[in-house]
Formats: structure tokens, C-alpha cells, sequence
């Protein structure tokens, strides 16, 4: 079930996926999703298959959509429906509609698919989101570590990765969340490919602000 926080509707659709909803309806690494509701911006972190699905963003794209994307998935978009793409880089701004969207550093320090190989290098590209919704904060870490980017954020609602393997485990997902101590912090990427609701309910217990653990959305 979805849950509100300052007027915005915060939906888990599974693995990475959310919509945010409050007079915009926002998607973010929208994976094996229904696609009840078309979207009027798409956030897609990085280029991985299980966070760039071309079948998933058609299910809630139009000739109206924007969607912000990572550098990296370039080459990937060609076959979607959309108003507009727009690429960005760690560190970009921009504003859509009166919502703000801020792409921060998302990467790895200590997984590695082989020595000296993270699953997600830094030089990569990939990001996370901050969108800004009339005032309420919302950070989608996408997938990464616990890097010292995130030390100095502050936002109201934190959707954080908890499985480990490819991005932050439960504990070191409960180090971030006591760094940025959000008003709100729910855990993700479970559930899918690696992890579950068990790693979700540790990050609960170790985190020192208020959890909610969303059941998936159909």
C-alpha cells in the first residue's frame, strides 16, 4: 500500500521502482510495473536493465512525458514515447513543471564484480535523484554505496537500497539514514533480483528516524 507524506502519494512498485504523485505523477526506474497511471516525468538512475526498461517506460509514457535519465542509457532510448529526454551528469539542476530535480553521485567503493571492478564505477555515470515536490524532499539514492557524497544531504524522505551485493546492505543503508536523518526513510531494492523484506526489516531496526516498509504496489 502507498503512503502519504506532505500531500504527495509515495507508491513502491517493486526493486527500484516508485511513483510520486500529488498533482504531477512522477515514476523513478519504473521494472516490471503495471502501468496504471502515465506519468508526467520518468527519473531513470542509470543504464542496468532492472532500472532501464524500455517495455516498462512505454507502459506509462506519452507524447507528454519528460524523462531525465542518466548519460549512460543514450543509446537506449530510442524506441520510447516521450515530450523530451533529458541526459544529466552528477551535480545537474533542472526544473519540470515546478518540480526540481537535483542528480547526485551514485556509485560503489566496495562492491566489486572482480577486484578493482565495481558493479557500479563512479566514472559510469550513474546517479540518484532528488526531486523536489512543493516543498517536500524526496532522495532516491539509486544504486550505490554509502559514498561521502551523501554526508552532507538533507532531505525529507529517503528511498534507500538495503539488499546488498550490488549496493549498500542493510546496515550500511541504516549508516545513511542516521547521517541524513530524514523525517521518513523507505527501504528498496528487494524483493527482485537479490534481497528481502528480511534485509528491509533490519535497515528498520537499525535506523534511528522513522521507517516505513511499503508492501508493492500492483
Amino acid at each position: 500500500m502507498p503512503i502519504e507524506f506532505g500531500g504527495i502519494k509515495i507508491s513502491w512498485l517493486g526493486h527500484d521502482a516508485f511513483r510520486l504523485k500529488n498533482d504531477k505523477t512522477i515514476y523513478i526506474d519504473p521494472y516490471k510495473i503495471k502501468g496504471k497511471e502515465v506519468a508526467d516525468i520518468i527519473l531513470i538512475t542509470h543504464e542496468h536493465f532492472d532500472h532501464l526498461s524500455v517495455d516498462d517506460i512505454n507502459k506509462i509514457s506519452s507524447e507528454n512525458s519528460v524523462i531525465v535519465a542518466a548519460r549512460p542509457c543514450a543509446n537506449q532510448l530510442g524506441r520510447v514515447k516521450a515530450k523530451e529526454i533529458k541526459y544529466v551528469k552528477p551535480g545537474d539542476e533542472l526544473e519540470i513543471d515546478g518540480v526540481k530535480i537535483r542528480a547526485v553521485p551514485a556509485y560503489n567503493i566496495t562492491k566489486f564484480r572482480e577486484p578493482g571492478r565495481p558493479f557500479h564505477p563512479k566514472d559510469a555515470g550513474g546517479v540518484g535523484y532528488i526531486v523536489n515536490m512543493k516543498g517536500i524532499s524526496i532522495y532516491h539514492v539509486g544504486d550505490s554505496d554509502f559514498i561521502p557524497e551523501m554526508k552532507e544531504l538533507k532531505v525529507d524522505v529517503l528511498l534507500v537500497p538495503v539488499s546488498g551485493t550490488y549496493v549498500m546492505t542493510a546496515e550500511e543503508a541504516a549508516s545513511v539514514a542516521n547521517a541524513i536523518m530524514p523525517k521518513l526513510a523507505i527501504p528498496m531494492h528487494y524483493g527482485a533480483i537479490v534481497g528481502s523484506e528480511r534485509d528491509a526489516e533490519l535497515f528498520k531496526k537499525l535506523a534511528k528516524c522513522e521507517v516505513k516498509i511499503l508492501s508493492k504496489e500492483d
